[in-house]
């Protein structure tokens, strides 16, 4: 019922502010802003999904926005200049994201390391190496790789819908938020992934794999990570070693978060995220396009926006203990 409740509460401001942002900006609710609203939506909703998964086990994973810039610039790089085949570069750099996520679990699961430290150090690691590669340079496809890039700003047209059409990142997203719903909610480990966020020790104790469970998350996070790099780079065209992914783990955790993943762990929606996900980038786009508020403080505006969540979580929190006491 409070998972509910969640949902319904950030649907309603999802729809609040799309509403507002039509009443000031009518071209909000044009095709070609609704079509490229979309294909940001399912961006960052499928490295939102990645972090949350993370987040429900009670982690956290910094290293989001460097590892999209490490496999965004090398998949350009690989393909143009060193010449690799398209169809060779995507699984191994899929591979090495997971590769790394999964070090990432085994960091905090076998040395018993924070969650916060350990990927600090991946955001620094994996953006100092990508800079290192390419020496700064900005890389971009070019002529080559034009069948690939389809995937990340390909348009699936609708009959008898003239001027829109459906972004193929939103494809992409519908078919992994099915797959990681059934995980969360219709497999053993799912459950076991909700029990080890609510209570660690309490897990142990009821002999479940806590470790491995852990490493699987952090894994499947690094997985969608190198997805979601691999679609930001496709879409894009072009990357720049230096900025190229910034702050992306910030939208990916204001997903969750808004979504209704508490940072306590042990909760968590796939259809929140997907929501949260939304909402940030409603948001981003009404900073653009309403007139008098600068684009510089998106931001703050984003940050603003996560305290308020965190702090209504917690306050639901303890309203809800305090009834549970009276009773």
């Amino acid at each position: 019922m409070r998972d509910e409740r969640k949902l319904l509460g950030i649907l309603g401001v999802l729809v609040a502010v799309a509403m507002v942002t039509a009443l000031f900006s009518p071209s909000f609710v044009s095709a070609y802003n609704i079509e490229n609203l979309l294909r940001r939506s399912a961006l960052f909703g499928i490295i939102g999904i990645g972090a949350s998964l993370v987040i429900i086990t009670g982690g956290i994973d910094l290293s989001i926005g460097s590892l999209i810039c490490l496999v965004g610039c090398l998949t350009p790089w690989l393909i143009t200049v060193v010449g690799v085949t398209p169809w060779l570069v995507v699984p191994a750099l899929l591979i090495l994201a997971t590769a790394l996520g999964t070090c990432h679990g085994m960091l905090v699961t076998r040395l018993k390391l924070q969650p916060f430290l350990v990927t600090l150090c991946g955001l620094f690691i994996y953006r100092g190496l990508t800079r290192g590669i390419l020496a700064d340079n900005t890389v971009g496809f070019g002529t080559e790789g034009s069948a690939l890039r389809s995937l990340g700003n390909g348009r699936i047209h609708l009959p008898g819908i003239d001027g829109f059409a459906l972004p193929s990142p939103l494809v992409i997203l519908i078919v992994i938020a099915v797959i990681c719903w059934l995980l969360l909610n219709r497999t053993v480990w799912g459950r076991h992934l909700k029990a080890i966020g609510c209570n660690e020790t309490a897990a142990r104790h009821c002999g479940i794999a806590v470790d491995r469970v852990k490493v699987g998350a952090y894994a499947l996070c690094g997985l969608l990570t190198g997805i979601g790099g691999l679609l930001f780079v496709l879409d894009t065209g072009s990357a720049q070693p230096s900025n190229f992914g910034n702050f992306y783990e910030l939208y990916a955790i204001a997903a969750a978060v808004l979504g209704g993943c508490s940072l306590r762990g042990g909760e968590g929606s796939i259809i929140g995220v997907l929501i949260g996900a939304t909402l940030v980038q409603v948001l981003r786009n009404a900073i653009v396009l309403i007139d008098g508020i600068p684009d510089s403080i998106e931001f703050a505006v984003i940050g603003g926006i996560i305290l308020i969540a965190v702090i209504a979580d917690e306050t639901i929190r303890r309203f809800t203990a305090a009834n549970k006491s009276l009773k």
